[in-house]
């Protein structure tokens, strides 16, 4: 009988055993992944005062929502129009939003308050997009609407940095002194609403605001104005206003010290690629420390004959580290630029340690692409030119007087074109000026651009 119960006994314990491992196991395989990530936004479930109240009087409004939620950089977020003397305040706790309004509001007056992407749930943070809550202190909520695009001219690009400015019923000088009536933001493709409004008299403006006053007083500031009165009525087309900034901004750097600057030899590099000299541009001969004096009579470019080449022009740039020799260089030609030890000396005196000659060649035709565009619907009344653009920088321009434009000799490279409509003719892109009420130069930019091969005819057709 004992055999029989410790045999029981033991059978229990390893049916027990056995399950309890399996189990555990399946529990580290099978556990619970929390269900499907939260991608929904705040739900606006009552406002107090309801969303479009006519004839409000009081100064506070408290806004409930579905679950609890988050208010993120409301002070950049946040836009009351019309443009208020002091932002309202706002508070949340929980589920519910209160706002708290400073300023004394106006008559007869549509206002709308825009939260842009402040409204956030508070566990994954997803933002109820531009919510707008709208209310009139009069007998009827505006309901006028004028739409537009801000374009950079000098590029043709958008420009979501920007705030679009309106004025009602004041002279286009209001931009200079004042605080605008109504403000939109912009959206990536550079598009602008503005919503509820009343029909009347606008001015328009579009400023990139440096200094926070919401106001045009710097010439470097990106601005853009429309140039005439708009009158809002309902059926208004949509408005391109073209961006420019009038000055650029003058960039101030602190010198900075390198090892170069502390050695004591004197030393220079030059623009070579693989010790050949571009036929396009200047030979350049760049010191590692800033020149004193120069000798010009002691540098000479020759053939390789020794021939010396009298119609080189040098030139030192504003850094005076850089000395730059124009030549008309013959193709596939080699050359000897020669100088004494004492061209040159820094500011500490110090000259080159001996005589030097460098000895190099041009490049030939053939190290350079050549490329045809094919231009439909071209006015050449708008005197269209053609710029080259590489990593924003600019390389070269031809103007365009025909439907065919053949290039040779372009440095192998991709490059971002760009047709200028040059109104001025003089082959270059001028900003706009709004004392004067003169708009910017207008620019488009390709959408594609350009590989340029060495020794291959490249061609592109582009419809205008």
């Amino acid at each position: 009988m004992k055999k029989i119960t410790l045999l029981y006994f033991f059978i229990i314990s390893f049916i027990v055993f056995y399950t309890l491992t399996i189990a555990s196991g399946c529990a580290q395989i099978g556990a619970p992944t929390g269900g499907p990530k939260d991608t929904l936004a705040p739900i606006l479930l009552t406002a107090l005062p309801a969303e479009k109240t006519t004839n409000f009087k009081g100064n506070k409004i408290i806004l409930q929502f579905n679950e609890y939620i988050d208010v993120k950089d409301i002070q950049s977020n946040l836009l009351v129009s019309p443009y208020p003397k002091t932002n309202p305040e706002v508070s949340f706790k929980l589920k519910t939003i209160t706002l708290k309004l400073k300023d004394t509001l106006l008559e007869n007056t549509t206002y709308s308050i825009n939260f842009g992407n402040a409204i956030v749930d508070n566990n994954e943070g997803n933002p109820l997009k531009n919510y707008n809550y709208v209310f009139s202190t009069g007998n009827t909520i505006d309901s006028l609407q004028l739409k537009g695009k801000v374009i950079l001219a000098e590029t043709g690009k958008p420009d979501s940095t920007f705030m679009v400015m309106l004025y009602k019923n004041s002279p286009d000088s209001a931009v200079l002194t004042k605080k605008p009536d109504f403000m939109a933001r912009l959206t990536a493709q550079g598009n602008f609403t503005f919503t509820n409004l009343a029909s009347g008299q606008y001015q328009l403006f579009a400023l990139k605001d440096g200094d926070g006053s919401k106001t045009y007083n710097s010439a470097i500031e990106p601005f853009a104005f429309y140039g005439a009165t708009v009158l809002v009525t309902g059926t208004n087309a949509a408005i391109d206003l073209y961006a420019y900034a009038q000055e650029k901004e003058k960039k101030t750097t602190s010198p900075v010290i390198t090892k170069n600057d502390i050695e004591k030899k004197l030393k220079y590099t030059t623009n070579f690629t693989n010790n050949t000299q571009s036929i396009l541009t200047p030979l350049e001969i760049i010191f590692n420390k800033k020149l004193q004096t120069i000798a010009f009579d002691k540098i000479q470019l020759t053939d390789s004959n020794n021939q010396k080449i009298t119609n080189a022009i040098l030139s030192i740039d504003s850094t005076k580290k850089i000395i730059s020799i124009k030549n008309n260089w013959q193709q596939d030609y080699n050359y000897k630029l020669i100088f004494a030890k004492d061209a040159f000396t820094d500011t500490t005196n110090t000259s080159l340690l001996k005589n030097d000659t460098i000895l190099f060649k041009s490049k030939k035709n053939s190290d350079y692409g050549s490329l045809l565009l094919q231009f439909t619907n071209l006015d050449t009344s708008k005197h269209p030119v053609v710029q080259f653009f590489q990593n924003e920088v600019f390389v070269k321009s031809t103007k365009i007087t025909s439907a065919n434009l053949n290039e040779t000799l372009i440095e192998p490279g991709e490059y971002e074109l760009r047709i200028l409509y040059d109104a001025n003719n003089n082959g270059q892109w001028d900003p706009g000026n709004f004392k004067q009420k003169l708009q910017p130069e207008k620019a488009i930019t390709l959408d594609k651009k350009l590989s340029i091969k060495a020794n291959w005819d490249n061609e592109r057709a582009i419809q205008l």
